[in-house]
Order: structure tokens, then sequence, then C-alpha cells
């Protein structure tokens, strides 16, 4: 996919190789289905993966990798385990990377440069945990304001928001309202991120909207970055993780971190 196709797409680029292998759930199968029919540009890129996995599936075609492949791909694998024990819930199934691993294990020769081409591509430039986890994010904080599904309660009320979340998650987040901060508390909802319901709440910042994903994690780094356009923030406190993302300026998102950590902690 192009870089403007990706740009055009951002919502809908980290669900089409779940579409494809089937891992999507009926409703997010169903969105998926109903953004093809308007989206040739995706329509072409699930098109281009399912033809390189029918060149992948013929009999007789394996591939033996180059012992330096295999030999960079194992150090990733390493690094990105490490990686993800510090920051993303664990997951349901192998992640693909670890299906790919597998892959590799059991070709030993292709004749095909076609596959071989696809093959380097899909390991070398594999993505990482991270960046998984920050695309579902984005995908997660667009969808909310893309389907009017921005809170599941509607309020600015902090004392209705913390209750209303009691048996629907296995933790209790923080809720504050910051208005004297200049970041209203507009509501909460349920989201899912890394196969596990985690709370999202809700704040606007001179009209802009900020999602605050938070789920139980280990401590891990603070970190700060741009994903495709959207500048997000990434914290630890208390036994639990926080994701903030927004498109406003990347000072905003800061000053937002720093009040609600302090809001948390009163």
């Amino acid at each position: 996919m192009s870089e403007a196709q990706r740009k055009g797409c951002p919502e809908w680029r980290v669900m089409l190789h779940g579409f494809v292998d089937g891992e999507l759930d009926s409703a997010h199968a169903a969105q998926f289905e109903d953004h093809l029919a308007t989206c040739p540009h995706c329509r072409a890129e699930m098109e281009r993966v399912r033809a390189v996995r029918e060149i992948v599936d013929q009999d007789g075609v394996k591939w033996r990798p180059p012992e330096a492949l295999r030999s960079q791909v194992l150090s990733m694998l390493s690094f990105e385990q490490a990686a993800a024990a510090s920051s993303l819930p664990p997951p349901r199934q192998a992640p693909v990377w670890r299906r790919a691993l597998d892959l590799i294990r059991q070709w030993s020769f292709v004749p095909s440069l076609a596959v071989l081409a696809a093959g380097a591509i899909l390991f070398v430039n594999a993505p990482s945990q991270t960046v998984l986890l920050q695309d579902q994010i984005m995908a997660s904080h667009v969808r909310s304001m893309m389907a009017d599904h921005l809170t599941d309660v509607l309020t600015s009320d902090q004392h209705t928001v913390k209750p209303w979340f009691n048996g629907k998650i296995d933790f209790s987040p923080p809720v504050s309202d910051l208005a004297k901060d200049g970041f209203p508390l507009v509501g909460g909802r349920i989201d899912y991120i890394g196969d596990r319901a985690v709370a999202a709440l809700v704040y606007r910042r001179h009209g802009h909207v900020i999602n605050l994903f938070i789920w139980p994690a280990a401590s891990a780094a603070q970190t700060t970055t741009v994903h495709d356009g959207y500048n997000m923030t990434q914290w630890s406190d208390g036994g639990l993780v926080f994701w903030a993302i927004s498109d406003v300026a990347a000072g905003d998102l800061a000053e937002f971190e720093s009040v609600f950590r302090v809001a948390a902690r009163a």
C-alpha cells in the first residue's frame, strides 16, 4: 500500500490482515466489508495480500532463508518479547511475527523470486509490538469519532464516570475532571485493545478530542511519539499503563499528561 493510501485509511489498515486471515470478530468483519465496498485502495491492497498468499500456499513452494536473515529475525523476536512483557496486554493467540517465524523454520527452498521478495519483506519489515499497539490505539481513537461512539457514559461528572466502570472491567481507572486546567471531561467508554477490555476516558481541548486508554500492566518507560499524524504519549503509574492520543499540539498533550497525573494522585 502506498504512503498516500496508508494515510487515507489509517483506521482500517490495521484491520486488513486480520480480515484476510479470518481473525476479526463478526462486528469488525462487517464494518470492514462495508468499508471495502467504498474504498478501492483497500480492495486493491486486500487482493495483493491474497495473491501473495496464494503463491506461498502452492505445493512445492518452499524457501530456505539466508542465515543472516534468520539471525536477524531471532534477534528481533528476542527484543520484542522483552518489550511486550513491559507494556502490551497478553495476546489471545501467537502474534503474526511468531507465526511467521514458525513458517520460516518449515520452508527449505523456493524457486520463485516473487515469493522470496514477499517473504523478505514480511520478516525484515515485521512491525514491532509497540507499533502494533500504537496502530490499535490510533484505530480505536479514529473509530470512536467516526462511528459516533465517543462515550458509553456521557457526563463531565467524574463521580458518575468512575463507578460506571464497576463490573465492566477488572480494575478501577482513576477519573478526574480537568476543566479548570483546560481539559474538560466528556465521559468514558469500554474499548478493546491488545485482546482485552480497557477503560477509555474522553477529554476535550479547544474542540479537539483526547482519548486516554487505561489498563493494568507492568511499569514501562515513558514514551512520546507521533503516529500517522497523531500525537501519542504513554506512561505508567500505580500498576496501570496510560496511553493518550489526540491531534492536539504535542505541548498540549504533554500538559494534559502532567495535570492528569497530578489529579490522579490527589
